[in-house]
């Protein structure tokens, strides 16, 4: 059984738990560990599962923080997300477009990629974006 980051084919699929108020940040089998480490220093929390059975780990946003507060913090990690090179989804009703402003404008006027971030792919390695490719605020 996988995850959404699986089976969309993406780094990190963000996203509200089916009948619940979490909001899951899932990333792929076997993700890098600076992907790991990158969301917890973004406040997203790693869980990994208290039962036997294939080891996977996600991220949940605070359980603590007020429902919109929680939507901030995805929201904000996408930017430095992207920047690293992460194929990222998050569905409409997690994105916030004020957060996701203020986090570019904060990653641009630092200049320098931020601690822990991958530097971007090269542009061989790139891969070309299509017209209806996944981006922020959508999900594939």
């Amino acid at each position: 059984m996988g995850n959404r980051a699986d089976e969309s084919g993406s780094d990190v699929e963000i996203y509200r738990k089916a009948l619940s108020t979490t909001i899951h940040a899932d990333t792929a089998t076997g993700a890098p560990e600076q992907l790991l480490a990158l969301l917890d220093k973004l406040g997203l929390q790693r869980q990994t599962p208290a039962t036997a059975g294939p080891a996977y780990v996600w991220h949940e946003a605070p359980a603590d923080l007020a429902e919109a507060e929680q939507k901030r913090v995805a929201t904000r990690a996408v930017p430095t997300l992207l920047m690293a090179g992460y194929v990222v989804n998050i569905t409409d009703d997690i994105f916030d477009p004020a957060a996701y402003r203020e986090a570019v404008a904060e990653y641009r006027s630092r200049g320098v990629a931020p601690a822990g971030t991958a530097p971007a792919p090269s542009p061989v390695a790139a891969p070309t974006p299509t017209a209806g490719g996944p981006r922020p605020g959508r999900t594939a």
